[in-house]
C-alpha cells in the first residue's frame, strides 16, 4: 500500500497551492490532485451539500487506490472531514486557518482572516477560534466572489483588486499585523496582498503545516513511498484545465475529467 498515491482534492483550483507544498516535502511521492471545479466554490452551499460532495470525491479517488486523502479545502474540512473519517478506513488530512500562531504572536493583538462564508460560519472554525482568541479581536471577513475570479484565470484583474481592497480595508482600520488566509485559493494572491496591506502585516497560509502533517501521518501508518525516484503527479478538473495548468506552470498537464 505505500507504493499507493496520495490524493488530494478541493472545490477547484486553490488546493494547487497545498499540492506544491506536499509534492516539495515529499517529492517521491505519487500524487492525485482532484478540481471539482464545476462546483466551485463550496463556501455557500449547505452543510448536507458540502458532505454531498466531499463523499463524492473521497470515492474517486478511491477508487485510483489513493492510500490518504488530503481535503484540501478549508469548506469541506470544517463540514465534512469528521464524517469522511468515520466512514472510510484511510487517513485523511483537513485544512483549518492557522488562527493559532497568529493569535500567539500578534503584538497589535489584533487579527484578520480572510475566508470562505462555510468556513466561517461552520462549527470547527468557532471552537478554533474560541480556543485562542482571549484576548485578540478577530476581524472575520467573508472573500465573496474571490474565489469564482480565481476559477476564471481573473486573479490580476481590476474586479480582483477591488475585492481584496473591500474586504482589507477594514482591517487595516482595524490595525491587524496578521491576516490568516482561510481558503486554499487565497495563497495565490500573496503576491497582491503585500502591495495591499501595510508591511508589518504578516500573512500566514496553511500550507506548509499541512504538507508536514501529511508525511507526519505517512510515517506514522507506515506509508511513505520507499522508492527514490520522482513521480509524474496526475491533475484532474471538471472544469477549465488551463486555468490550472497556469498557475501550476513547469508544463504539468492538467486532464479533463466529468465527475
Amino acid at each position: 500500500m505505500n507504493k499507493q498515491p496520495i490524493g488530494i482534492f478541493d472545490s477547484g483550483v486553490g488546493g494547487t497551492s497545498i499540492w506544491k507544498e506536499i509534492h516539495h516535502l515529499l517529492p517521491y511521492e505519487q500524487t492525485i490532485y482532484l478540481a471539482d471545479s464545476i462546483n466551485a466554490p463550496y463556501g455557500p452551499k449547505g452543510k448536507q451539500a458540502i458532505i454531498d460532495l466531499s463523499i463524492k470525491n473521497t470515492e474517486l479517488l478511491l477508487k485510483k487506490n489513493c492510500k490518504l486523502i488530503v481535503v484540501a479545502c478549508n469548506t469541506a474540512t470544517t463540514n465534512a472531514i469528521s464524517l469522511l473519517r468515520k466512514q472510510y478506513g484511510i487517513p485523511f488530512i483537513g485544512i483549518e486557518p492557522a488562527i493559532k500562531p497568529a493569535a500567539l504572536n500578534s503584538k497589535t493583538k489584533t487579527i484578520g482572516i480572510l475566508a470562505t462564508k462555510g468556513t466561517l460560519t461552520s462549527e470547527l472554525f468557532h471552537t478554533t477560534t474560541s480556543l485562542y482568541s482571549n484576548g485578540i479581536r478577530i476581524i472575520e471577513q467573508q472573500g465573496e466572489g474571490i474565489v469564482e475570479l480565481i476559477e476564471n484565470g481573473e486573479i490580476n484583474s481590476p474586479k480582483m483588486t477591488f475585492l481584496l481592497e473591500t474586504y482589507l480595508n477594514p482591517m487595516k482600520e482595524a490595525n491587524i499585523d496578521y491576516l490568516v488566509l482561510g481558503c486554499t485559493h487565497y495563497p495565490y494572491l500573496i503576491p497582491q496582498l503585500i502591495k495591499l496591506l501595510p508591511k508589518r502585516v504578516k500573512i500566514i497560509d496553511s500550507g506548509e503545516a499541512v504538507a508536514k502533517q501529511t508525511k507526519a501521518v505517512l510515517k506514522k501508518e507506515h506509508l511513505i513511498n520507499p522508492l527514490t525516484h520522482k513521480k509524474v503527479p496526475k491533475f484532474y478538473t471538471n472544469g477549465h484545465p488551463e486555468v490550472m495548468e497556469s498557475l501550476l506552470g513547469n508544463d504539468l498537464i492538467v486532464d479533463f475529467l466529468k465527475f
